[in-house]
């Protein structure tokens, strides 16, 4: 019998060790809370669709969660490009439309997850860079002007935005495109219960202890259910990937803090154990949480001048809430005070003197954590729209074990007073617009002209009381006007208030400044930051909103030639203008007699900056092209978004600017006027000399092909690297355009590109875009093509340069080639205009030419007007 003890024990040990190890395992793995509501829905695919988690998503077609409302019969379903990788749901279709489209989730009261679940692609018939809208839920704003496609980069891929929203019945979603040239779109749309108090809390069922304290009052801070919570991040500090099925219900994913951690520090990690959940639910965090962590190891005199730190970017004017999570397993820590530290949130003291031992009533392998609320002020600087703030643990020198450690790490954004999540640094990409359908540019011109009729008669009424009430009341210059603080209905280019942040969406199109205000942006119109000068005055550099934003502030020079006219015409063209191509207008000043306007800020200046004595690297020819484009888009949009189209009239390289990423928009439209379809329309000649159309000189009469022409100049600038206008290439080559003509005729037309160019330019594409820039300066308007037709054909010649370099990089895998130089060249004497008559290329005076001057001054940026005394024939010269 004893022998037979002795060989049962073995096998009773192993079939215990096996039964501990199976609880264990079917422990970790059952979800330790079953959520009321679990819907998963694939959006844009009908029935049932399984996950690369295994999970079942339902198709939305015919589904209860999509009604069949007017809306949303608008909205197309569409298959997810193959790229290569195999996508399963909710990756393979998409929910997508240039409409308005909801969903409606009947569900359980109380709080959910939301997790909206986007795939970043060029759809068929949706330009992948057009996707910009808002979402929705009841009174909160999850997303504005959102764009995947902005993101695709940093997340390399798919990837899924998470909110935690209370509902009552129904969680309705909608989504709401930017305008008819923009869309919207969804892939996945996930839905899960969670309990009442896992990230909410009350004063009713709640300790002190376990709602979260506001760091920098030490007073308790309650989460109610009229906020909405944006997940910033979820951290397995010193771990890996948890992914969604391994959590404990909720389907939450935990990364890894990589990207996050700022310090040095060892990654301690026990797997042997189970934690003791009595302090707080077993669902709050899985297990893997707390079996890997970060400390800062045993060197104390080290430890004791660093930190644990960690560093994340969020939108500023909102609170966060900071969850910390931690479980003591050291070894050397036995009881209470072993290991004291003290925590920081956004460099402000959280908590002085944390032991976890003490929190958790001297019991090891315990978890437990701490919640932190912390506002984030509007305190950046230089324009920025985010701050980057850092949770730190610091040991305490009158501690037995001088360390400091964390386990995991959770950061969520709470909505604002409106229902808002939505940060400022979720603003309108610079994107193109896209083709609108022929409903929609019918109702667009309706509202237009509403609003402009509407618009016109408030600018009468706002100018005699504007005049009414100068006259009846002077004010000290420079003095600090309080009515400037409200809407005030008298002024149609005033926005909601003063206080509201500057922002170039169509809800706040125009604000007003106070003197004050523009003095405090520009540090009173100092010098040091002047960023260009032109015919309108001075445009500085200055700082709004507490400086957290960045602008551009024009002044206009009292003795200037362009005035009161002008400084109207800049407000009302771009209060009605919004397109990714032109500049946006923030808002204006008329206070003190001043005239201000202030625009986003284009941080790589003008065009001409990178072609013409600069500094700056020579612009690449593709970058050239893509920067034409962009302008051909702008103007476009300028000369079809209305019934009838808007001539700029200034057309030039100093007013074509460039954003961050090199990207061009339009600006300065103080010369600007309204067209009456293709007829000209008689005005006064204004525009800039080199630039200006010769057949609207001569006959004082102005249509959408003038713009055309200064265009086709910008072309050969960018071609040449000369300007339009340069005597120091004598009289005979001193118009750029009427030379390149000359050359183009002669088959020389490459050998005055920019040097810099060589043997860069395929030739196919250099056809293309020297025949586009040739036909934009034919002397007769009716012979140009529209800008239409210009931005198509330099699309064309950037999809040929792309195609040739591909073709030159398989052969060259170094990049190291160069294309041979087009030698005999000439344009077609076919003309593109609609009805254009037939001409030869023998017309070389196509433009106003001046005679030799030596005191002929620099006419960069600065405007003209020409008046009845200077209209010319056609072989007449305007002289200055």
């Amino acid at each position: 019998m004893r022998n037979l003890s002795i060989m049962l024990t073995p096998t009773i040990s192993f079939f215990c060790i096996f039964f501990l190890l199976y609880h264990i395992t079917v422990d970790s793995s059952t979800p330790r809370y079953i959520a009321a509501d679990n819907i998963l829905v694939d959006c844009g695919s009908s029935g049932k669709s399984t996950g690369n988690d295994d999970r079942d998503w339902i198709g939305d077609i015919g589904s209860k969660f999509f009604p069949s409302e007017e809306d949303n019969l608008k909205s197309n379903t569409i298959q997810v490009p193959k790229e290569g990788v195999v996508n399963k749901a909710p990756f393979t279709t998409a929910r997508i439309s240039y409409s308005e489209f909801t969903y409606v989730f009947p569900v359980t009261d109380g709080p959910k997850f939301v997790r909206l679940h986007f795939h970043p692609a060029s759809y068929s018939g949706f330009d992948g860079s057009k996707d910009c809208f808002t979402v929705k839920s009841g009174s909160f704003t999850l997303l504005r002007n959102f764009s995947a496609s902005v993101l695709a980069d940093s997340f390399q891929g798919s990837f899924f935005k998470e909110f935690c929203i209370s509902v009552e019945k129904k969680l309705i979603l909608t989504f709401i495109p930017f305008s008819t040239a923009f869309y919207a779109f969804v892939n996945g749309i996930e839905i899960v219960s969670m309990p009442k108090n896992l990230y909410y809390s009350s004063q009713e069922g709640q300790s002190e202890e376990e709602v979260p304290v506001y760091v920098g009052q030490f007073t308790p801070f309650y989460i109610n259910y009229t906020r909405a919570l944006e997940m910033v991040c979820r951290l397995n500090v010193g771990g890996s990937l948890i992914r969604q099925t391994e959590d404990t219900g909720f389907f939450r994913e935990w990364s890894p803090d990589t990207n996050y951690y700022r310090s040095q520090g060892i990654i301690p990690t026990n797997a042997s154990f189970t934690p003791n959940y009595s302090k707080i639910m077993n669902y709050t965090a899985p297990d893997a949480i707390y079996w890997s962590r970060m400390s800062q190891g045993r060197n104390r005199d080290k430890n004791l001048q660093s930190n644990l730190t960690w560093a994340l970017p969020v939108d500023l004017g909102f609170y966060y809430l900071v969850r910390l999570h931690f479980c003591e397993i050291e070894p050397s820590v036995s009881s209470a005070g072993d290991r004291r530290f003290d925590i920081y949130v956004d460099y402000q003291m959280a908590k002085a003197d944390a032991d976890v031992m003490s929190w958790t009533d001297g019991q090891k392998y315990t978890p437990i954590y701490k919640d932190y609320v912390v506002m984030m002020k509007n305190k950046g600087v230089d324009g920025e729209k985010q701050h980057v703030f850092s949770i730190d643990l610091h040991p305490r020198s009158d501690s037995f074990n001088q360390d400091a450690f964390l386990n995991g790490m959770e950061v969520f954004k709470l909505s604002d007073s409106d229902g808002n999540l939505a940060g400022p640094s979720e603003i309108l990409p610079s994107l193109p617009a896209a083709p609108t359908t022929k409903e929609s540019k019918t109702k667009k011109t309706v509202f237009i002209a509403i609003g402009s009729a509407v618009g016109f008669l408030l600018v009468l009424t706002s100018v005699c009381c504007m005049v009414l009430w100068k006259l009846s009341k002077s004010r000290r210059y420079g003095s600090y006007y309080p009515l400037s603080r409200y809407w005030c209905w008298g002024d149609p280019y005033k926005g909601k208030s003063a206080r509201t942040k500057a922002s170039s969406l169509p809800d706040e199109v125009c604000r007003y400044f106070s003197l004050d205000d523009i003095r405090i942006a520009t540090n009173n119109f100092n010098d040091e930051l002047i960023i260009g000068r032109g015919g309108f005055g001075n445009v500085y550099k200055g700082l709004i909103d507490d400086g957290t934003m960045a602008v551009a502030i024009k002044r206009l020079n009292p003795e200037s030639r362009q005035g009161a006219r002008e400084f109207k015409t800049e407000i009302e063209m771009l209060s009605q203008l919004r397109h990714g191509h032109l500049v946006s207008l923030i808002g204006y000043s008329n206070d003190g007699g001043e005239m201000v306007l202030i625009y986003e800020y284009m941080p790589n200046g003008t065009l001409s900056e990178h072609l013409f004595n600069t500094n700056n690297d020579p612009l690449t020819w593709k970058q050239r092209l893509d920067i034409c484009v962009g302008a051909a888009s702008g103007l476009h949009y300028l000369h079809t978004c209305m019934k009838n189209p808007i001539i700029h009239r200034d057309v030039k390289a100093t007013n074509i600017l460039l954003d961050d990423k090199m990207g061009s928009k339009v600006s300065d439209f103080g010369l600007s006027k309204m067209g009456l379809n293709q007829t000209a329309v008689s005005t006064v000649v204004k525009g800039t000399l080199g630039y200006l159309d010769p057949d609207y000189a001569r006959r004082q009469q102005v249509t959408d092909k003038s713009d055309v022409y200064s265009f086709g100049v910008v072309l050969f600038e960018v071609l040449c690297g000369r300007k339009a206008l340069d005597q120091k290439f004598g009289q005979e080559q001193l118009h750029l355009a009427n030379w390149a003509r000359k050359c183009i005729e002669k088959g020389t037309i490459y050998e005055i590109i920019d040097p810099y160019l060589k043997g860069k330019i395929a030739p196919e594409c250099f056809k293309v875009f020297v025949e586009v820039a040739e036909n934009c300066v034919r002397d007769q308007g009716i012979e140009r093509p529209t800008m239409n037709d210009v931005m198509e054909r330099l699309e064309f010649a950037l999809e040929l340069q792309q195609n040739a370099d591909a073709a030159q990089e398989e052969i060259n895998p170094s990049g190291d080639f160069t294309y041979q130089e087009v030698l005999s060249f000439r344009v077609s004497g076919r003309t593109t205009g609609a009805g254009a008559p037939q001409h030869n290329n023998n017309v070389y005076n196509i433009g106003p030419v001046l005679e030799s001057d030596t005191s002929y001054p620099s006419l960069d940026s600065e405007s003209v007007t020409v008046t009845s005394r200077d209209v010319f024939t056609e072989n007449s010269n305007i002289t200055t």
